[in-house]
């Protein structure tokens, strides 16, 4: 065997290098499962990020895991063997506490995998815990009776996001090579986003779900880099029988395409929106992103400042999922789901119906307007950096000093149109506020072009990269 990367060194390596060498028996199993148990230890009562963690039982499968590969054929193992993974706490995991963030469900144990954490598990990986997550996930900020406050390992004292925050924070602190979390209207990109991290929300229905009629909602990987992206979205996408929507793929291969990388970005075509439906970022914001397009510009991309008239994500927001808070049964306990659930009283079935059909036939036709003229699309993935944990509010109430409507739904309003479009967005690291705080950069292209998104990303990463840095933990 070579030289064994320290514990502190193994839990920030790339999943992908953490497969390669358990392949190799370079390392262990065990080792890198121990590694990423060792941040938990260290980082998870300053974050709060898990809502449980399976020391034991992710050692004892990872002792199991030592002798499997000892006397396997390295190319026969699952492509994630051995690595740590980690799953939020709204997708079902067989035999584990899956609380969906309600104390209502604080002690549901489910019999199955969700379909996408049975491909997971299948592949390989070892969970080693739960993350948190909004009661619901109705909620933009992780928090909720049940767990508490999640915190941004960049500054404690700011929101992780949500609603796949305690995701985000497990991925950014090293705490598991992957995490596992799920997309409605940016809940995996506005995390990835505020813990400076990577997050992909695919094209509808490529990853399988429980839910075949819900045309917004996906299951999605964070990593901090898009090789792990890429690993995680070919181990999970693709047609399953108990999801008959979701979409058969043709051949290929995700790992080898953010692998094999132009030599610059000569002759690609990037449209700029800087201000999606005329909403302003800050000026912060709109500052390190200028700067990443400045970047891109230098590597040969044509880049193009263009308008993208969609219309208001806050309006449609809720219309489509307002609705959704209405529900009897569903308790609501934080103030800024009962004023979304107050906002939602005046949504009439043909309103809803209207924006569930018409409203998103625009978004999609205004998307492939810019497609045909572009080979790429980029927006900030939000209009602020992560904030002080908001309270009530539920989000920033103001931007620039200019207070928002509604909290708890603007600071999605970038990533909301691309959910009902059904095209693929990955959100990548753009650099630092003068905060020091993560600023994130989406990348969108059509529909199935996923593999291209994803090379687009890694040209970025290689230009910039971001997978060395590591948050202080500060207050």
């Amino acid at each position: 065997m070579s030289t064994t990367p320290r514990s502190d060194e193994l839990a920030w390596m790339s999943g992908a290098d953490v497969a390669s060498l358990i392949r190799s028996r370079s390392v262990k199993p065990s080792e890198a499962v121990a590694a990423a148990l060792q941040q938990i230890d260290e980082h998870e009562a300053q974050t709060n990020a898990f809502v449980t963690v399976l020391a034991e039982q992710a050692m004892d499968q990872a002792a199991r895991a030592d002798e499997e590969v000892m006397r396997a054929d390295p190319a026969d193992l699952p492509p994630l063997f051995g690595v740590p993974l980690t799953v939020k706490d709204l997708s079902a995991t067989a035999g584990i506490r899956t609380t969906f963030g309600s104390t209502q469900f604080a002690e549901h144990v489910p019999d199955a995998d969700s379909l996408a954490v049975g491909r997971l598990r299948g592949a390989g990986a070892i969970l080693i815990g739960k993350t948190t997550t909004p009661e619901f996930g109705m909620l933009g900020v992780t928090e909720s009776a049940l767990t508490g406050v999640t915190n941004n390992p960049w500054r404690l004292s700011r929101t992780a996001g949500g609603s796949s925050g305690g995701a985000a924070v497990a991925s950014a602190s090293g705490m598991g090579q992957l995490a596992w979390g799920s997309d409605g209207g940016g809940s995996v990109r506005i995390p990835a986003s505020y813990c400076g991290v990577v997050g992909l929300k695919a094209s509808l229905r490529w990853i399988p779900g429980e839910h075949p009629w819900d045309s917004a909602v996906t299951d999605g990987p964070l990593t901090r880099t898009v090789v792990d992206q890429a690993l995680l979205l070919e181990v999970t996408a693709g047609h399953h029988p108990l999801a008959p929507f979701s979409t058969p793929l043709p051949a290929r291969d995700f790992v080898s395409a953010v692998r094999a990388l132009p030599a610059d970005l000569a002759g690609v075509r990037i449209a700029y929106a800087q201000s999606p439906s005329g909403a302003a970022p800050s000026a912060e914001v709109a500052a390190v992103v200028r700067r990443a397009i400045d970047v891109l510009v230098g590597a040969g991309a044509e880049v193009n400042l263009i308008d993208l008239p969609l219309p208001d994500p806050v309006e449609y927001f809720i219309d489509f999922w307002g609705p959704a808070f209405l529900d009897p049964n569903a308790p609501l306990p934080h103030p800024a789901m009962r004023s979304v659930s107050e906002a939602a009283q005046r949504v009439t079935l043909e309103r809803h119906l209207h924006t569930a059909s018409e409203t998103r036939a625009e978004i999609t036709r205004t998307y492939n307007r810019v497609f045909e003229e572009f080979d790429l699309l980029i927006t900030p993935t939000s209009p602020v950096a992560a904030f002080p944990h908001p309270g009530a509010a539920g989000g920033n109430t103001e931007i620039d000093g200019v207070p928002v409507a509604h909290p708890a739904i603007d600071f999605h309003r970038y990533t909301e149109p691309a959910s009902h479009a059904g095209i693929p967005a990955i959100t990548v690291p753009a650099g630092f506020d003068s905060d020091g705080m993560p600023v994130g950069m989406q990348l969108h292209m059509p529909q199935h072009q996923d593999a291209r998104l994803l090379q687009m990303a890694a040209v970025w990463e290689t230009l910039q990269p971001w997978a060395h840095l590591r948050p202080e933990f500060r207050l």
